[in-house]
């Protein structure tokens, strides 16, 4: 049973959700019956319009749109740059600035398409970030990503020595456990397999800012974690906290 999804917020407009990892935005085309967002929501509030997506490994705050109007306005808004997107990740080491910028164009890998990669003839891409928490071989970062390019946070920060702590297409790790902050603290029973707090990206979208298409204001909606992303910081705040 995957996570479970949280409404954030539903009005004639909108539906925000917090999403939970292990869930597509859209169904699969070659497995349709994977657990995914559009089927769930259609279930109970009919047709959805897709704003902008949430690769499946990545948790956090997602908008779906629930009119042809509303879906025209927030697009917009996301193509002109206009929405604030806040991920927070848990990367490995710490960077040398505690606040800092990343503008490198990114294209899809020769090789491997499913994959991205620096390119100067690529799309432009920026990513705004800062230290929230320095656990000297891990860090909490935050980053604002002005551009929404396919794997643009995993990319810049493994750019800069800092991929993401789990995601081993871009140089983080397949897995994290206790024990790779425990070091010889740790111990286990004789016939005890170490289980992972976690295997996935470590990666949230943590908020989320636009007009709202009728009102015209501004709303901010945030995500909480999920349970693997607090037990990952738990053990590193209580083994390598400062």
């Amino acid at each position: 049973m995957k996570g479970a999804i949280k409404i954030i917020h539903s009005d004639e407009d909108i539906i925000v959700l917090n999403k939970p990892p292990q869930w597509l935005t859209i169904p699969d085309r070659y497995a349709p019956e994977r657990a995914n967002l559009i089927k769930y929501l259609e279930k109970d509030f009919g047709k959805v319009f897709i704003v902008h997506r949430l690769d499946k490994d990545t948790s956090g705050v997602i908008c779906f749109a629930r009119n042809e109007a509303a879906h025209r306005s927030i697009s917009m808004q996301f193509q002109n740059r206009e929405t604030d997107k806040f991920y927070h990740a848990i990367v490995l080491g710490t960077p040398s600035d505690a606040e800092g910028r990343i503008e490198k164009s990114l294209a899809p890998h020769p090789g491997q398409p499913t994959l991205m990669t620096l390119n100067k003839k690529g799309k432009q891409s920026l990513t705004l970030f800062k230290t929230m928490e320095s656990f000297g071989d891990y860090s909490l970062i935050q980053a604002n990503i002005k551009t929404g390019r396919m794997h643009q946070i995993r990319v810049h920060f493994k750019s800069i020595g800092h991929p993401l702590a789990v995601d081993p297409k871009y140089g983080g790790k397949e897995a994290f456990f206790v024990s790779a902050i425990k070091g010889k603290k740790y111990r286990k029973g004789k016939d005890e397999v170490e289980k992972p707090l976690t295997t996935r990206l470590t990666l949230h979208a943590y908020e989320l800012s636009f007009d709202h298409p009728s009102s015209g204001e501004r709303v901010s909606y945030v995500a909480e974690y999920p349970k693997d992303f607090r037990a990952v910081l738990a053990q590193l705040r209580k083994w390598r906290g400062r």
